[in-house]
């Protein structure tokens, strides 16, 4: 049985709205029965009902079906940084309306300021975009102002990278494989990589991007999320309190490696370079400094690499590097676990393998690839690698699919807690302060490249 929920999209004339949130619910309810969603809207731009109308149509033309479980209700035009507005807007919602925040991160600061003292009507469900802040205390405060309005599990900070088909194949394959758990500790396992590469450019993004840069856009809170999920003990189950309990206990262990950011970070920027697409041709793409919009006295990253330690008995020595970065020559969105070395290779086998195995997820279309040193050939004992494939499957297509899939649920099991969000600010700071400081730094590499020559040792060489 279907049941109707009411979606408020403020920010509902922007960007993420029409290029993300209607065609991915479009695509949603094109696939599913059971939702039913009421979609209201509010912006800045002077629209009237048919505009709102004709937008959300538009959005859901390549959806046949979906349309007929959309009750496209009104739109209303507000400035949500306005106390009086944001008043009147919170008197026409009804209970368990989603309010969806699909607004710059400064202008959702404002419009919570411009909630404050409000009583929202029971089971509102406030959705928000990353940042979450700009750092710990910021964080911290905008967080102190969401839980005046909403209990934490009413609260859902987007990290659509974490997309449930995703997290749900890593998480399946370590936790209910007797061959995995076992050995998923310091004690079997060499180092792991978290690497979420671009061959994309700034593609426009400056307003954002450049005061972000790599390591904010990706390593503060997308890929700590994953780093969490990696290492986190096995919860009692995975509904929300059990499964957010784990990762931010995690996250809580988690610093960078010997709480020495100069020497276990790394940064570099893009200049002009040649990119080889895949269909055989190339693209010239400019330095990032003459992107437009880019200011280039921040010295904004374009790729940065950190390497953590999570500070507890199962991980304690174990170096997680997390890395990402745009302008390269190829997508790599990967988590790489290597394992140790066995401890005596019997004299006789032709070979001594660098490690003991390797075990890599690729995400999307998501595949796991299993590494082994085995024997055969022409010489039965020489040692050679090879690799098992397993298909996971393509997953939802748009990343969106699976936010609003949830939001719609409420379950909020994959969003973002608040301690969470504080404790990503908390770990990177230290390598901000560096940066700052210029104990790292900026190299530089060819858009189209692997990244910089010198990057090409690891930090344990």
């Amino acid at each position: 049985m279907s049941t109707t929920t009411t979606l408020f999209i403020l920010g509902a004339t922007g960007d993420l709205t029409s290029r993300l949130l209607l065609p991915s619910l479009a695509t949603l309810l094109g696939k599913e029965r059971k939702h039913r969603v009421a979609l209201r809207g509010s912006g800045t731009e002077d629209w009237d009902a048919e505009t709102w109308h004709a937008t959300v149509e538009k959005a859901f033309s390549d959806s046949p079906g979906a349309l007929d479980r959309v009750g496209v209700a009104d739109y209303v035009q507000a400035d949500v940084t306005d106390a009086s507005a944001v008043a009147s807007l919170v008197d026409t919602l009804d209970p368990n309306t989603v309010l969806y925040f699909a607004l710059p991160p400064a202008v959702t600061a404002a419009a919570i300021d411009a909630m404050t003292g409000l009583t929202l009507p029971e089971g509102t469900v406030l959705a928000m975009e990353k940042p979450f802040g700009q750092d710990e205390a910021s964080a911290r405060a905008l967080n102190d102002k969401l839980l005046a309005l909403v209990p934490e599990n009413q609260i859902f900070r987007v990290d659509h990278f974490l997309g449930r088909s995703t997290l749900l194949n890593l998480l399946g394959v370590r936790l209910a494989n007797r061959i995995w758990e076992p050995v998923w500790s310091a004690e079997h396992i060499q180092e792991v990589l978290i690497r979420f590469d671009e061959s994309v450019a700034l593609e426009g993004r400056a307003r954002y991007y450049d005061r972000a840069g790599a390591m904010i856009d990706m390593i503060q809170s997308h890929l700590l999320q994953v780093l969490a999920l990696l290492a986190m003990d096995p919860p009692a189950t995975l509904g929300e309190r059990d499964l957010r309990d784990a990762k931010a206990e995690v996250l809580r262990a988690t610093h960078v490696m010997g709480d020495d950011p100069a020497r276990f970070s790394r940064r570099a920027q893009y200049t002009a370079g040649t990119q080889h697409l895949a269909d055989g041709g190339t693209r010239e793409l400019p330095s990032y400094r003459d992107e437009d919009g880019v200011d280039v006295s921040r010295q904004t990253e374009t790729l940065a690499e950190v390497v953590f330690e999570v500070s507890s008995d199962r991980w304690a020595g174990v170096p997680f590097t997390l890395r990402s970065g745009k302008g390269l020559d190829r997508k790599r969105s990967e988590i790489v676990v290597t394992f140790k070395p066995v401890r005596h290779v019997p004299p006789g086998l032709n070979g001594t393998p660098a490690d003991g195995g390797r075990l890599t997820f690729s995400l999307g279309p998501d595949e796991m690839h299993l590494r082994l040193h085995v024997t055969g050939g022409d010489d039965p004992f020489a040692l050679r690698d090879e690799e098992l494939v397993a298909q996971l499957g393509v997953g939802q297509q748009r990343s969106y699919e699976e936010v609003l899939d949830e939001l719609l649920d409420g379950d909020v099991a994959l969003s973002v807690r608040a301690d969470e969000a504080e404790q990503c600010w908390r770990i990177i700071q230290p390598v901000r302060d560096a940066w700052a400081r210029g104990e790292t730094p900026l190299d530089e590499y060819p858009a189209g490249s692997t990244g910089p020559a010198s990057w090409q040792t690891s930090h344990s060489d």
